[in-house]
């Protein structure tokens, strides 16, 4: 097994860490709910992917916006969407980064996400039957998610 790095290093003493490997959620919303949430206080970034579950607050979508409806809710960019599969899984790597900053001897009141980023893992072949004998392609992408805390 390969050693698993982080895209983010500092000081340890201050930070707790989490990841998620290889979700089977799409790598377009991970990257526009990590764009949402980055810098966020830990609480404020927990309500808010809480919200978006229960499809009350919308997460803009600024790269992957092809074809994506407006929402009014949204202030300053007018395309986004209600990721729930995705943001329950960030919402759990959240929850464990937490956990682990507690274990720490962090203060859990004063967190703060200083690094989230989400990669494309390896693609789940699959194939659907079609007439004829053929098949057609059906494949599932995975994504890895690292999150750092750093208490402020």
């Amino acid at each position: 097994m390969a050693d698993i790095k982080y895209a983010y290093n500092n000081d340890k003493s201050k930070t707790a860490r989490a990841m998620g490997r290889s979700l089977k959620i799409s790598p377009k919303h991970a990257v526009e709910i990590c764009r949402a949430v980055r810098g966020m206080e830990l609480e404020k970034a927990k309500n808010y992917l809480q919200e978006v579950i229960e499809m009350k607050k919308a997460v803009p979508f600024k790269r992957h916006n092809k074809k994506v409806g407006h929402r009014k809710e949204l202030k300053g960019w007018p395309s986004g969407r209600y990721p729930v599969k995705a943001s329950t899984e960030i919402l759990k790597i959240l929850e464990n980064a937490e956990a682990n900053a507690e274990y720490n001897g962090l203060d859990t009141e004063n967190l703060k996400i200083i690094h989230i980023s989400s990669h494309r893992g390896f693609v789940m072949k699959g194939g659907i039957q079609r007439a004829f004998g053929r098949v057609t392609p059906f494949n599932t992408p995975t994504t890895h998610v690292q999150i750092v805390l750093e208490e402020a």
